[in-house]
């Protein structure tokens, strides 16, 4: 039956399946019980259904937070698909709309039917994709970021992109708070990156991409993200989050904007963070951001300087790549990453994963290009199933490296 099931945490200090009911009837018909007969037969095939209820204990914490005893569950419920057009913001606004207003209720995951999931495109290029376009296919993408870019000029920017390109480093992005500004300029900045990343093609044979940050008003971004492709820009750095997942899904399935698109996640943690309210990361990072078209979903790693749980974490990477008819998205644990966690990124997030790191590049003592260089040989190390220690033996950027921030060991 086409719809929509949404799985739901709900902690109340009264009868589940009462409140589960409440849900059903309130975010579909309104009623039931009360209805004439005649009525209920008409208004059947739009009545929310509860499907199932899994009852837990009490978590003495959340009780004691709360100031009141309560019962938790996870309730699923579903929503036909008659009620509702077939666009996330009517999705969300029938599953999560009011009821996100209502309690201590998460939105856990959405399970939509295949014919519900046909209207979504999901990533232009996914991870095999933005592999061709690159042409690495074999180890985890190294991406890294500019710093202390805002107040300066376009030079600044291309010597540092230069320095990281040099270092083996496949993708660079803006930072996402560089806006439009008179010093760097959005289309400057692509015709600059254009320029550095063919020099450095040219001279070493390394193939580099640079995400550019789309930004501006809403009813602006598909007339730049347009004059984006013109000039050939690599990627689109986009604040989905600011805007909205319907913005992204426009832009990803406009025809004229053939450019993969780098989904950050600024503000979604006033949506993932609580344990007991909004939507869970591996449905708001990974499977809606994969569904409204992004070819790469940045997301706090479970190790970092903004470390997320690392279930959390996980679970997003998992959503990026599980099996539905959609291309797959890039995962991207970003945040305190360093040469030494190489291995135990690539252990929890397997090859088709993209290292991200910013400090982590430009910290090193030698500079970015360094920087850049010992996360390479890292990730070398770790495919080659040697310690980093004993790469490092053979490559001093690695082993100032790992001097200055330490390894992680990867648990057998």
């Amino acid at each position: 039956m086409s719809g929509i099931t949404a799985t739901y945490l709900i902690h109340d200090e009264k009868n589940l399946e009462k409140k589960a009911e409440g849900i059903a009837l309130g975010l579909t018909i309104g009623s039931w019980t009360d209805l004439p007969e005649l009525t209920q037969k008409q208004l059947q095939q739009h009545k929310g259904k509860v499907v199932t209820i899994e009852e837990f204990d009490a978590d003495d914490k959340v009780s004691v937070f709360l100031d009141k005893r309560v019962k938790k569950g996870i309730v699923k419920i579903f929503y036909p698909g008659v009620n509702f057009s077939h666009d996330l913001p009517a999705i969300l606004a029938t599953v999560f709309g009011k009821l996100s207003l209502d309690g201590e209720v998460k939105l856990l995951d959405l399970d939509f039917s295949d014919d519900l999931l046909a209207e979504f495109q999901g990533p232009k290029f996914g991870i095999s994709g933005i592999r061709e376009k690159l042409g690495v296919y074999d180890r985890p993408l190294l991406m890294s970021i500019f710093k202390g870019v805002i107040g300066r000029d376009l030079s600044f920017l291309k010597n540092q992109l230069k320095d990281q390109v040099l270092g083996g480093v496949d993708l660079v992005k803006d930072d996402e708070i560089l806006f439009e500004n008179p010093l760097t300029p959005f289309e400057q900045r692509i015709s600059a990156g254009k320029q550095v990343l063919n020099e450095v093609y040219e001279q070493t044979g390394h193939k580099a991409m640079y995400a550019v940050h789309l930004s501006g008003k809403t009813y602006d971004l598909k007339e730049k993200a347009k004059r984006a492709a013109e000039l050939g820009a690599d990627a689109l750095l986009f604040n989905v989050f600011a805007y909205g997942l319907d913005v992204l899904q426009s832009l990803a399935e406009d025809k004229d904007i053939g450019i993969p698109l780098m989904a950050h996640p600024a503000v979604s943690g006033a949506l993932a963070s609580s344990s007991l309210y909004g939507i869970s990361h591996s449905l708001l990072l990974g499977k809606l951001l994969r569904y409204s078209g992004a070819d790469f979903s940045l997301f706090p790693s479970p190790y970092g300087s903004v470390a997320l749980e690392r279930e959390a974490a996980l679970s997003i990477g998992a959503a990026c790549k599980e099996n539905v008819q959609l291309k797959e998205t890039f995962p991207v644990p970003s945040a305190g990453i360093h040469p030494g966690l190489v291995p135990v990124l690539i252990q929890d997030f397997g090859l088709d994963s993209v290292i991200n790191a910013g400090g982590g590049v430009h910290g090193h003592p030698n500079g970015a290009a360094a920087g850049g260089k010992a996360f390479r040989a890292a990730i070398d190390a770790s495919l080659q199933g040697i310690s980093l220690t004993e790469k490092a033996q053979e490559n001093a950027d690695l082993r100032i490296a790992l001097d200055l921030w330490g390894q992680v060991e990867v648990s057998k």
